[in-house]
């Protein structure tokens, strides 16, 4: 019956691909070498430089904005600058031998900003007619007040309090947190670029090129493109800074432009020694202040919620399990201990973990510890070889900036990818995501207009040190997101909507042992979990 030649009709159309979601990931896959496989020493000594190069923009923009106002020249803003290194250098081998043991680089922190300008602000050192013994005068001030701020953290970590805050943390409040420790600090980024948009610009499109495209076009040069392309377009655009500089370019520019453009404007070279090591006290001994140690005491503890945020973010690109409460507890115990050493030796800032180092794992894709700790030899290093040290450090800053644009980007980017455990089709899940980031830009941004209008915050009673610690932690953007996401998600419908929010797929995460993978990430070396334990 009719069957014709083509031997029984026209071929069945192809099978539909399904259409699947793709699946939840405990660890970050395609990441080149995880917290415990180190990369070949050659490969490891050139990522842990590239970290050095990429925390020198934090370290050397902080000084920079400060030690005049203190009073300090350029000597002594290349002294805080080394010391700022040597003690960042001890901060993150400490941090990864025996704190969280993440790939954390432990640098310099705006959040501490605030406070010490309330410092230099303080009546007691106006009428000090000779400005280095003002800036010594102040240096000590900061010191007392850091000293006492360290306490906190030290208490927090250390006793566990801070383990059982995070156990209740769900990957819908985290996500809000993480995300705005990346991109809460845009006004870091382009806005620097263009106040030397010739040098600025520039460093950002040659980055995205050769991390981005170039490893799709150039197969033999992928894997050196991907790793150290950041370090190969610092030093491109670096050296046609340094030829506009010669080349006489900016001999007429206004002296704001010349300071950005120039190579030769940070005066960190000129004023850094040859040879000098910072040690405790080289200020002199510090003093104490109540008030001012209560609002640096706010930073403190600001630092801590932000580092708990750039911890996760870490913990991420590192292809790591998520943080265990009891580890992350134990990492800002010894973060503690660094701004005591911030104190101790006189940097004018504290410590938290370093935002751009965080995305620069995830630019490169290795998330190795020995990296890391390389980049940590590199610092101290540095600091002791002042001269050395400075001509990297006087890397023109919309370079620098050039560089945040990406890193702090990826951060957030983490941020983004904790929503991959909730459900994005509850309204629940849309109302307390969307609020807690909103609130986190739209209030800080608030403190921050008020502020530079009136010249003082929104808060301003008669009490200096309370007005302070209410500014600085309501002019912070993730502090704010993290807050209001935490008290939501920990409020409304907790235990029905348990799903929705994540909460199940960190379960095995809230305990140490729960997960025979967090022995491998966290454990600490030298039998120091006897001394320290997870639980």
């Amino acid at each position: 019956m009719g069957g014709g030649g083509d031997g029984g009709g026209a071929a069945p159309a192809p099978k539909q691909e399904e259409l699947t979601a793709h699946p939840v990931k405990d660890q970050l896959p395609n990441v080149s070498y995880c917290i415990t496989s180190p990369p070949p020493w050659p490969e490891a000594i050139l990522l842990g430089f590239q970290h050095f190069l990429v925390m020198l923009g934090t370290t050397v923009i902080i000084p920079t904005a400060l030690v005049p106002q203190m009073g300090g020249n350029n000597e002594d803003k290349a002294k805080v600058v080394q010391t700022v290194l040597l003690v960042s250098g001890i901060n993150t081998l400490l941090q990864s031998f025996c704190g969280t043991r993440l790939p954390a680089v432990i640098g310099g922190s705006y959040t501490f900003v605030m406070p010490t300008i309330s410092i230099i602000l303080a009546g007691r050192y106006s009428n000090i007619a000779d400005p280095h013994e003002k800036f010594l005068r102040i240096m000590r001030g900061t010191q007392g007040a850091l000293i006492v701020a360290s306490t906190l953290q030290i208490i927090l970590g250390f006793s566990g309090l801070w383990r059982i805050v995070v156990r209740i943390l769900s990957p819908l409040s985290a996500a809000p947190l993480v995300a705005l420790t990346g991109f809460g600090l845009y006004e870091l980024g382009f806005p620097t670029v263009a106040k030397c948009i010739e040098i600025g610009l520039p460093q950002i499109i040659l980055l995205v090129v050769l991390t981005q495209y170039l490893p799709h076009k150039v197969h033999l040069a992928k894997t050196a493109l991907e790793r150290f392309g950041l370090v190969i377009a610092v030093a491109v655009v670096w050296i046609y800074a340094f030829f506009l500089t010669v080349g006489g370019a900016y001999k007429n520019s206004p002296i704001k432009t010349q300071l950005h453009c120039r190579t030769d404007r940070s005066g960190l070279v000129g004023g850094a020694p040859w040879i000098s090591v910072p040690y405790p006290f080289q200020w002199g001994a510090p003093t104490f202040n109540a008030g001012e140690a209560f609002a640096m005491m706010a930073a403190s503890f600001v630092a801590l919620v932000e580092s708990t945020g750039t911890f996760f973010a870490v913990s991420r690109f590192a292809s790591a399990t998520p943080l265990p409460p009891s580890v992350l507890s134990r990492g800002v115990g010894w973060q503690g201990v660094g701004i005591l050493l911030d104190g101790l030796f006189g940097t004018a800032n504290g410590s938290t973990v370093s935002v751009e180092n965080a995305g620069l794992l995830g630019l490169t894709r290795v998330g190795s510890r020995r990296v890391i700790q390389i980049s940590a030899g590199f610092m101290i290093f540095f600091s002791i070889l002042g001269k050395f040290g400075a001509v990297f450090a006087s890397i023109p800053a919309p370079i620098i900036a050039a560089l945040f644009c990406i890193l702090f980007a990826y951060v957030g980017s983490a941020g983004l990818s904790y929503l991959q455990f909730c459900n994005l089709n509850s309204f629940r899940t849309k109302f307390i995501l969307g609020f807690s980031v909103f609130m986190g830009f739209s209030v800080p941004q608030y403190f921050n207009e008020y502020t530079s209008v009136a010249g003082y915050g929104p808060v301003h009673t008669s009490g200096r040190w309370f007005n302070d610690i209410v500014n600085v932690i309501f002019s912070s953007k993730p502090f704010v997101a993290g807050l209001v996401a935490y008290t939501l998600d920990n409020t409304i419908l907790r235990h029905e909507a348990r799903k929705d929010r994540g909460y199940h797929f960190w379960e095995r995460f809230r305990s140490f042992r729960s997960d025979t993978r967090s022995e491998e990430f966290y454990s600490l070396p030298f039998n120091l979990d006897k001394y320290f334990p997870s639980f």
